[in-house]
């Protein structure tokens, strides 16, 4: 049986304000989101690991 991982986002954008992704990805989804927000000057991106139907708040 294989189960799938989950991945959501969280950053700060280039205003300052804490971000959430409002989906959830698998995995190389979420690292090719990552790079792309880090590329368009958002700070402390963070790839999290959730359950199925969990997303996770924003930071800040």
């Amino acid at each position: 049986m294989t189960t799938m991982q989950n991945f959501a986002l969280t950053w700060t954008d280039a205003s300052g304000t804490p971000r959430a992704s409002a989906v959830a990805y698998d995995e190389a989804s979420a690292r090719e989101l990552k790079a792309s927000l880090e590329s368009g000057e958002c700070t402390d991106v963070e790839i999290v690991a959730v359950k199925p139907g969990e997303l996770p708040g924003a930071q800040g």
